[in-house]
């Protein structure tokens, strides 16, 4: 009967441990500080976003799901265009001529708390690489 069925898991769910790694990653990679890191995240509680710090793992929306997706990009992005890791780790914090920076860097542009900016470097590192 009804005993025999397992529960329902959610795919979304099941990428929270592992997204969260790589953005934690990523984060110290780049030197990012604390409000960087939630803000690129979507701005969570801070409990929820220290929780998440600590454990590496939790239940993420689609939403930060989506910003995660789109830093990893633009992480191998950078990784593909810049062979030496400094110079690639590096790029988010220089200041860039490109008319969608408009002289400012590409984590400034990032931090706008927009998702669409983010697919906006996205779509620009992916247009560089050809």
């Amino acid at each position: 009967m009804a005993a025999h069925l397992q529960p329902e898991t959610h795919p979304v769910a099941d990428l929270g441990g592992p997204a969260l790694r790589a953005f934690f990653n990523i984060a110290e990679r780049w030197n990012l500080r604390i409000a960087d890191q939630r803000r690129l995240l979507g701005d969570p509680p801070e409990s929820t976003f220290y929780k998440w710090k600590r454990l590496q793992s939790g239940t993420l929306g689609r939403d930060t799901l989506e910003r995660i997706s789109y830093l990893l990009g633009i992480f191998k992005d950078l990784q593909i265009l810049f062979p030496d890791a400094d110079q690639a780790d590096g790029w988010v914090h220089r200041a860039n001529r490109a008319s969608l920076f408009g002289g400012r860097s590409a984590l400034e542009r990032m931090l706008s708390g927009n998702v669409a900016d983010l697919y906006v470097v996205r779509q620009y590192l992916d247009a560089q690489r050809g």
